[in-house]
């Protein structure tokens, strides 16, 4: 719920307590390790591959053992927040004192071999009983820590989807003046919603190792598979390529077995989680991609004069100073038939300045350029925005930066032409027209476009309102 706010004051108390929690962690660690060094051993590999080899079954323990490596993930999609320098140099100091507890719990088994464990897990074992309320707390603040790393991570990446095409149009909210900080509030709500149910489902967090290791196991993948296609993008040797990711995928690949056992245990609804969120991802896509084909065009030159005489036309009424359609054209000499014919046959609007915005994706990050057409002085105009795929689009106010732009260039006049308020300078109204789309009974779709077109205006439902996404800030 405090998302909402924004974390900046409180991100100032992330960094300190991690840094007392991972401290604390090691040093009880360090001092249970002090009755049993002998279990340093471990740190060989030779152990782990004869406990592989030798031990019956020794080969399905690694479900269990995978789950020592995760958090890893959770350090890097962060990454866009922290910075990697901050995470290589934090990373060895973290890593130390994970061993060092992992190997104190160790210690304190070894310790106690034969005897009946109670309900006290190993970790708060080791916890001398005056620190083992203080240790509760401390685990409590550094697990909605942690949290914030996924919560931050699933804004970051739903907001690149969005940038993509590949998810549905969402509010995005910037709560601070920090950079990369922004909040989803479907998101965040989805979040809260999914973790509840979780927790009602597993009761308790050892019920859920086979869904958690198995959804890393595959985010894992997935990355290395990531990480071959950016090789190959780059043009790095082929047998280097192969190398590299090969280590990987076998490693991966044995984890990923291991964990498959535990499939009907839990691992199920990571699986099933993620083909839903892929299902929607493809409709999403499959879907815009269907809609862009059954865009028809017609010449914007071609019926500038047209426009130029409804302008004109004192005998219609006056729909808006400044009419401003978005449209899908990437050329300045194309147009939707639609909007053409909304204006011209759909209860004529006549204004006085036709705007026509495009907004165009680059692949750079953070590019932030735009380009004017001019169709027909104080007539028409068409303006490209190129912005990078991190670049929040608000064309509301992007727009309002360049007619300002264009005004000081004398390129544009956007007071009113009414005679009363032209002499006082009174700056004309602007109005979007937006289109609302749905699938005719009637078309001649095949089945399969159908079903996903289905999907994509069920989809459509969650996604933010046209009218939300162009909230007009006025031109002064």
């Amino acid at each position: 719920m405090s998302q909402q706010f924004g974390t900046q004051q409180l991100g100032k108390l992330f960094g300190p307590i991690m840094l007392v929690w991972f401290t604390f962690i090691g040093a009880i660690g360090f001092w249970a390790l002090l009755g049993q060094p002998s279990v340093l051993k471990a740190v060989n590999p030779v152990w782990a591959f004869r406990l592989l080899a030798e031990y019956p079954g020794g080969f399905w323990l690694l479900g269990g053992v995978f789950l020592c490596t995760t958090g890893a993930e959770a350090l890097y999609s962060d990454m866009g927040h922290c910075g990697r320098g901050n995470i290589r140099v934090s990373w060895g100091y973290v890593k130390l004192t994970l061993l060092l507890s992992y190997a104190g719990q160790s210690a304190w088994m070894m310790q106690h071999l034969g005897q009946r464990m109670g309900e006290t897990s190993p970790f708060y074992s080791i916890v001398p009983a005056p620190l083992v309320v203080f240790s509760i707390g401390l685990a409590t603040l550094a697990t909605i820590i942690a949290s914030q790393a996924l919560i931050s991570g699933s804004f970051t990446l739903v907001g690149e989807a969005m940038r993509l095409n590949l998810w549905p149009r969402q509010l995005v909210v910037y709560p601070s003046d920090f950079r990369g900080q922004l909040y989803v509030p479907f998101v965040n709500w989805g979040l809260m919603t999914g973790c509840i149910l979780i927790v009602l489902h597993f009761r308790e967090s050892k019920n859920m190792e086979a869904a958690f290791g198995l959804a890393v196991t595959l985010t894992m993948l997935m990355s290395t598979i990531l990480m071959s296609t950016y090789l190959r993008v780059k043009r790095v040797n082929p047998l280097l390529i192969v190398a590299v990711t090969g280590v990987f995928l076998t490693v991966e690949t044995t984890f990923l077995i291991a964990n498959l056992v535990k499939f009907e245990e839990g691992g199920w609804i990571s699986v099933t989680l993620g083909l839903l969120l892929m299902a929607m991802m493809l409709f999403w896509q499959r879907g815009e991609a269907i809609k862009a084909q059954l865009i028809r065009y017609d010449s914007l030159p071609d019926n500038l004069p047209l426009l130029q005489k409804l302008s004109n036309d004192l005998e219609i009424p006056k729909f808006a100073t400044h009419l401003v359609y978005l449209t899908t054209a990437e050329d300045a000499r194309k147009i939707e038939s639609e909007t053409l014919y909304s204006i011209l046959n759909r209860a004529p609007k006549r204004a006085d300045i036709y705007w026509f915005l495009h907004l165009c994706v680059e692949d750079e990050p953070y590019v932030m350029r735009y380009k004017v057409d001019t169709l027909a002085h104080e007539d028409a105009y068409f303006i490209t925005f190129y912005l990078g795929f991190r670049v929040q689009p608000r064309l509301n106010l992007l727009f309002r930066l360049v007619v300002e732009d264009m005004v000081k260039n004398k390129e544009v006049t956007i007071e009113s032409r009414y005679q009363s308020l032209n002499v006082h300078r009174v700056p004309g109204d602007f109005r979007f027209v937006l289109f609302r789309s749905f699938l005719s009974y009637e078309n001649d779709l095949p089945i399969q476009s159908q079903i996903i077109m289905q999907g994509y205006l069920l989809l459509k439902r969650i996604a933010l309102p046209p009218r939300l996404l162009m909230a007009w800030i006025p031109v002064m």
